[in-house]
């Protein structure tokens, strides 16, 4: 494993010949609905640099979608998941288990909200966690109806559509969608009509009224959100919106869920979002940083609860599987040794430092928010009227990149650009980072 020198690099423009020719077998050989944010491939990624296959190297600050926390090549999950390799791939941990399975259900007892006595069931991907928790909470409530919120996503499988909040792309003409799933408002504080300081008590009282005149509690199974919404735009919900929410759903019998599939390891600040508030979930579902890049998911929950499901009710063929579980002790083993919680925080304060000076230079930046290595800048036409700005995103992102900066764009509106850099990054590259994107202000 040889590393990347940590430096930007342009060779070519971007995208280089050889990711043009990648792109054209691409248009041949793959699906046209699979899409990408940047059309260059990648050759080799480490630390806070991806390389090309034309020789660019770009600054990273997209982790693969929040999963490279800890670098996309770290050394502690290379050399567990390399081991693991040698000795078997897969037996199915539902034929014949083995160690690295239970382990990891270990650390995450440990590491997740709460001492009660907690257990877990490992998956693939983040939309299967979310549709276990699902399962999970029906099993054992005995009800049926759940409650998601305005900007939330939850996944791309047939109910985990229909969880999620946005239309387009994730939804439109992939109808009809699971039935018994309820959305009450979120605690948007930006775009809250009475401003952000009323939001907390007025959009949890507004949510709790639309619950019980609509549904009923006593039919609710589960209460679903992720504690900083993602694709959502990194909507931070107001202080007292998630209390108020857990403590409904622990009044009221209703499994009380925290989505942390993007926000958990480390991202914000803390091993997980909820805990900023002291949010002790009843389930907590975690995917993507969890593995250092391979896939793996979970659902982390009360023992009584996570037990609700016969035998034989949960699992999957590849859940669990025993490279991405080898993977996942090396992501562990590296958050704790190099505190990236405490790196997520200093990745903070240099950016949102950065972040609300261009604030005041640029009129088209309307928010800055966010926590720890999750921050985001919602772009605006008028910072008055708050209309969206989605056309000046696009223009930021596309700026972006053909400097060699790799950043996404995400919210209910497209008008977010968010930053979720590997918190293994250098600080210089993140400075450099941050003067690109404030050169592209200056462009759009």
């Amino acid at each position: 494993m040889t590393a990347i020198p940590q430096e930007r690099r342009l060779v070519t423009a971007i995208p280089g010949p050889k990711s043009q020719e990648l792109q054209a077998r691409r248009s041949a050989a793959v699906a046209g609905g699979v899409g990408s944010v940047m059309p260059v491939f990648a050759a080799r990624a480490g630390g806070g640099v991806l390389e090309d296959v034309d020789g660019n190297r770009l600054i990273d600050f997209g982790s693969g979608i929040a999963v490279t926390t800890v670098g996309n090549s770290a050394e502690a999950v290379v050399r567990r998941a390399s081991a693991q390799l040698a000795d078997f791939t897969h037996t199915c941990f539902m034929v014949t288990p083995y160690e690295g399975y239970v382990e990891v259900c270990e650390q995450l007892a440990e590491l997740t909200p709460g001492d009660h006595a907690k257990k877990s069931a490992l998956f693939n991907s983040g939309a299967e966690a979310v549709e276990n928790a699902v399962k999970i909470a029906r099993i054992h409530t005995k009800r049926q109806a759940i409650v998601v919120f305005d900007h939330g996503y939850h996944g791309r499988t047939n109910l985990t559509m229909a969880l999620t909040s946005k239309n387009m792309p994730y939804k439109n003409g992939f109808g009809p969608f699971a039935p018994e799933i309820y959305r009450v408002p979120v605690a948007y504080g930006y775009r809250w009509p009475t401003g952000p300081e009323n939001c907390g008590p007025e959009a949890s009282a507004q949510a709790i009224d639309q619950i019980n005149k609509q549904i009923g509690a006593e039919n609710v199974a589960a209460i679903v959100i992720e504690p900083l919404l993602g694709e959502g735009g990194f909507i931070e919900p107001a202080k007292g919106f998630l209390p108020a929410l857990a403590k409904f759903a622990k009044d009221n019998g209703i499994v009380f869920v925290a989505d942390e599939i993007q926000s958990g390891f480390c991202r914000t600040g803390q091993w997980f979002a909820c805990e900023d508030e002291g949010i002790v979930p009843d389930l907590i579902t975690t995917a993507k940083g969890i593995a250092g890049g391979l896939p793996l998911a979970a659902v982390t929950g009360r023992a009584e609860i996570m037990d609700a499901a016969h035998s034989g009710g949960l699992g999957g063929t590849y859940g669990g599987n025993p490279v991405a579980c080898a993977a996942a002790l090396g992501a562990i083993e590296t958050m704790k040794e190099l505190d990236l919680p405490a790196k997520a925080r200093r990745v903070e304060e240099i950016m949102k430092g950065r972040l609300s000076a261009m604030q005041e230079k640029f009129d088209i930046i309307g928010d800055v928010r966010g926590r720890g290595g999750m921050l985001a800048l919602e772009l605006v036409k008028d910072r008055e009227t708050k209309e969206p700005n989605p056309e000046g995103t696009a223009a930021l992102a596309k700026a972006c990149h053909s400097e060699g900066l790799l950043v996404l764009t995400t919210g209910t509106y497209s008008n977010v650009l968010r930053f979720l850099p590997p918190l293994v990054i250098g600080e210089d590259l993140l400075n450099e980072g941050l003067d690109i994107l404030e050169q592209a202000f200056t462009t759009v």
